[in-house]
């Protein structure tokens, strides 16, 4: 169970996931599923029940899982006033990375002519493949996309699909809230609905 502001959020949940799956949860609004998203990042508590992520307790911080996750749907960690191409160079530094994995990440994900645009002036699509290409760049095991296909183009749902797919055939675990049901199910490996934060059984899809 997670209990938010004293109101339960999650109430019955049993979620086993695996590699190369890509998991979308389906439900009404307020059921709980960017809750869900939230308790498998660590962003939100977990108050009783048993939660992990690669051997790790999800109730118990320091939540050390976060550097293999990537939640892609809130804050992309970026500063507003610097350039696409600025932030990508400072999270490089930061988590030891190459430059060029990330700009090029960036680049696959159609961001090449925003690259010396200031973060703050990217639309809501813009800033979502940003935060994803950081996620690529790093090789994240765990993809927790919220709404991604959430205003973009018909050009950058395709991207956002593409990258889905490819994370996932490389070993990385996706799952997705969308409301783009018909899209999301073409690339979705399983279903889970979620109703007043519990959670259905895992359904395949063929």
């Amino acid at each position: 169970m997670s209990v938010v502001g004293g109101f339960p959020v999650l109430a019955g949940v049993d979620l086993d996931l695996s590699a190369g799956e890509i998991v979308l949860l389906t439900g009404g609004n307020g059921a709980g599923k960017t809750s869900l998203l939230r308790v498998i990042a660590g962003l939100a508590p977990v108050t009783s029940g048993e939660a992990t992520a690669f051997g790790y307790d999800l109730a118990r911080p320091p939540r050390a899982h976060r550097g293999r996750v990537v939640f892609v749907g809130g804050d992309a960690g970026c500063y507003e006033a610097l350039t696409v191409r600025r932030n990508l160079e400072l999270y490089a530094a930061a988590s030891r990375q190459a430059p060029a994995e990330l700009l090029g990440a960036a680049v696959d994900l159609g961001l090449e002519v925003q690259l010396d645009v200031p973060f703050g002036r990217l639309s809501t699509g813009q800033r979502q493949r940003c935060a994803l290409a950081i996620g690529l760049a790093r090789r994240a095991d765990l993809f927790l996309l919220d709404e991604p296909h959430s205003g973009l183009d018909e050009r950058g749902r395709d991207l956002i699909d593409r990258t889905v797919v490819d994370a996932a055939a490389g070993g990385a675990i996706v799952v997705v809230v969308s409301h783009e049901l018909e899209r999301a199910r073409r690339i979705a490996t399983a279903e889970i609905v979620v109703s007043g934060g519990v959670c259905g059984s895992k359904k395949e899809i063929s």
